[in-house]
C-alpha cells in the first residue's frame, strides 16, 4: 500500500477510536508521509485541518475543494514558492470549498497564461487570512463575485505582485476582491504594487482598519480603489503616495460602477494620508453620495478632495512634524499641529462605530490606541510618556 494513504488511514482510525472522527489533522512535512501541501490537498476531509511545517515548498500548487478547511503553517512561514506554475492556471492555492482559513504561509512566484496568477484564488464563501505574505505573483489574492462571500485579511503583507503592463498592456494587483458581502482589511501592510492598485475591492462592504497601504520603491496606481462604491470605512490607516504614481488620485471610489446610487457611504476617519505626487489628489468620489471626513491628517503640496465630500477637524499641512518620515514612521512629534485638534466621531449612519480604537504597529500589528486629553488628528495618538 502507498505510505501516503496508509498514514491517513491509520490516523482516520486515531481520529475515530479518540472519539474525534470529524476534523482530522494532516501533517505536512519533508519528512513526514505527506512530504508537500498538494499531496494533503488530494486527501483532506471537509472540516480538517493541514499543519504544513516551515520550508521552502518550491513548484508545488494545489486546488482545495473542501469545505470548512484550515490550513495553517506550524514554526516560521511554509514557503510555496511557485516557480512560475499555477493550479488549473489560476493560482498557488485555488481554493474552492467554503468557510476557509489559512495561516502563516507564504506565497510567491506564481503566473497563469491569463497573466493574473495569484497566491490563493478564491471561488468558495467566506474566506480568512492571518499572518501570510504574498509577494512577486500576478495578482497577490484574486476572488471570485459571491454576493454571499465575507472575506478577512489580517496581519498580513503584500508586495511586489504585479504584471508588465508596458509589455503585456494589462494589470496585476496585490489585492483584488470581486463582488462580496463584507471585506475587511486590518492591521496589515500593503505596499508597492508597481502600476497595479495596492487594494482593489467590488465588495458592497469594505472595511479597511489600522493598514499601512503605501509606495515605497515603487510607484502603484491606486492605493485603494473601490471601484464599485458600496459602503466604505477607512480608520485608522497611513497612506502613501509616491512621486511616481500612475494616478493622481491616492484613493478612488465609485469609479467604475454606481456614481448616481445616493445610498451609499463613505467614512474617512484619523487616518494619514501622506502625498508626494505633484498635483495629486487624496480622494476623487466619482459618486453623487457625500464622503464624511473626519480627523485625517493630509500631507503634501497641491493636493485637493476631488467630488461631494464633508470635512471635520481635518488638517492640511506640509509640516506635520512626524517621527521619521523617510522611514514612513508618521507618528507624531511632541509640537505637532495635529495633537488635540480632532473631534469625537459619532456612529456612522449604519451604527458602525468610527471612533479609532487601535493603531497600526509596523509590520503587520496594532497597538491600543491610548488617548490622552483631546484625540489627536491622524492615525497615531501622541503618547506623553515615552
Amino acid at each position: 500500500m502507498n505510505p501516503v494513504i496508509r498514514s491517513v488511514i491509520w490516523l482516520a482510525i486515531a481520529n475515530i477510536l479518540s472519539g474525534q472522527a470529524f476534523g482530522a489533522t494532516l501533517q505536512v512535512g519533508p519528512r513526514r508521509a505527506l512530504s508537500l501541501p498538494s499531496e494533503a490537498a488530494r486527501l483532506a476531509k471537509d472540516g480538517d485541518t493541514v499543519e504544513i511545517e516551515a520550508g521552502l515548498y518550491s513548484g508545488d500548487v494545489a486546488s482545495w475543494p473542501q469545505h470548512r478547511l484550515t490550513l495553517r503553517g506550524v514554526g516560521a512561514r511554509a514557503h510555496l514558492e511557485a516557480m512560475g506554475k499555477s493550479a488549473e492556471d489560476k493560482a498557488i492555492w485555488l481554493i474552492k470549498g467554503n468557510d476557509v482559513h489559512v495561516e502563516n504561509i507564504e506565497f510567491s512566484g506564481a503566473t497563469a497564461p491569463t497573466l493574473n496568477g495569484a497566491g490563493i484564488r478564491f471561488e468558495g464563501t467566506n474566506l480568512s487570512l492571518k499572518n501570510c505574505h504574498f509577494h512577486h505573483n500576478q495578482m497577490g489574492i484574486l476572488t471570485g463575485a459571491n454576493a454571499a462571500s465575507d472575506i478577512l485579511i489580517e496581519g498580513s503583507e503584500f508586495n511586489d505582485n504585479t504584471v508588465n503592463y508596458k509589455h503585456h498592456g494589462k494589470l496585476g494587483h496585490n489585492i483584488y476582491i470581486g463582488n462580496i458581502h463584507r471585506f475587511t482589511l486590518r492591521n496589515s501592510y500593503i505596499h508597492d504594487a508597481e502600476t497595479g492598485h495596492n487594494v482593489k475591492s467590488r465588495a458592497r462592504q469594505n472595511y479597511l482598519l489600522y493598514n499601512r497601504i503605501n509606495d515605497e520603491r515603487n510607484g502603484s496606481s491606486y492605493l485603494v480603489d473601490l471601484a464599485d462604491g458600496g459602503d466604505a470605512y477607512l480608520i485608522g490607516n497611513l497612506f502613501h503616495q509616491s512621486v511616481g504614481s500612475e494616478n493622481a488620485a491616492m484613493l478612488a471610489f465609485a469609479a467604475e460602477h454606481n456614481q448616481t446610487e445616493p445610498s451609499q457611504q463613505l467614512y474617512l476617519v484619523n487616518n494619514t494620508f501622506v502625498n508626494d505626487h505633484p498635483g495629486g489628489s487624496f480622494l476623487n468620489n466619482h459618486s453623487v453620495a457625500e464622503a464624511v471626513l473626519i480627523n485625517n491628517l493630509l500631507v503634501g503640496q497641491a493636493t485637493t478632495l476631488i467630488g461631494p465630500h464633508r470635512q471635520s477637524h481635518n488638517i492640511l499641512t506640509e509640516h506635520p512634524l512626524f517621527t521619521d518620515p523617510a522611514a514612513y514612521d508618521y507618528r507624531l512629534l511632541p509640537n505637532s499641529p495635529a495633537i488635540d485638534q480632532g473631534i469625537e466621531p459619532e456612529r456612522a449612519i449604519s451604527g458602525f462605530p468610527l471612533r479609532p480604537v487601535f493603531q497600526y504597529r509596523h509590520p503587520s500589528t496594532i497597538d491600543p490606541r491610548r488617548q490622552q486629553g483631546l484625540i489627536d488628528v491622524g492615525a497615531y495618538e501622541f503618547n506623553r510618556v515615552r
